[in-house]
């Protein structure tokens, strides 16, 4: 059995009829990911644990991949994992530089004020062009700007984040 799997690829549809599949990724290294030789696992709530997928090809398509695995030659091959997953076992995530995160790191962390009160769990994070915005479930929904003068502690390990609320953060 496999510990943690960490989403990379989210299966959308067919594409074709030689078993290729269309992939909207969601990781910062799809030229990792994706390429010829890689080693995938795949999930899908019809399979009773993940299966291991190897690349073939993948290219580029209109915002997402068309990506064929050599396990899987046709149409009638893949087309029950429409909706299903790609993934990647914890020790094949690439090492982040320091204070870089991983989206599902930080999701699920508890978040407090510099002055010691607790303000709510991160429930997600939006990606804008300046800076990404982590949204904080709480009595009232804040989003936070991931910028230093704002987040001034990352603890993974606790599950913790410290941040300096700035004038107009909170509604």
């Amino acid at each position: 059995m496999i510990e943690k799997l960490y989403d990379v690829g989210k299966i959308v549809n067919t594409h074709g009829i030689r078993g290729e599949l269309k992939i909207i990724s969601v990781t910062d290294f799809p030229e990792k990911r994706y390429k010829k030789g890689s080693k995938l696992y795949l999930s899908h709530p019809s399979l009773k644990e993940p299966i291991t997928v190897t690349i073939e090809s993948a290219r580029e398509h209109k915002n997402t991949y068309i990506v064929s695995f050599e396990e899987f030659s046709s149409i009638n091959d893949v087309e029950k994992y429409k909706g299903g997953k790609l993934q990647i076992r914890e020790e094949d995530r690439v090492e982040l530089e320091e204070d870089e995160f991983y989206y599902q790191d930080i999701i699920g962390c508890e978040v407090w004020s510099d002055q010691g009160e607790k303000l709510g769990v991160i429930k997600e994070i939006l990606t804008t062009g300046a800076n990404d915005v982590w949204v904080v479930d709480g009595e009232k929904e804040i989003l936070l700007p991931y910028i230093d003068d704002c987040i001034l502690a990352v603890d993974l390990d606790q599950k913790r984040i410290t941040a300096h609320i700035m004038e107009g953060l909170i509604p």
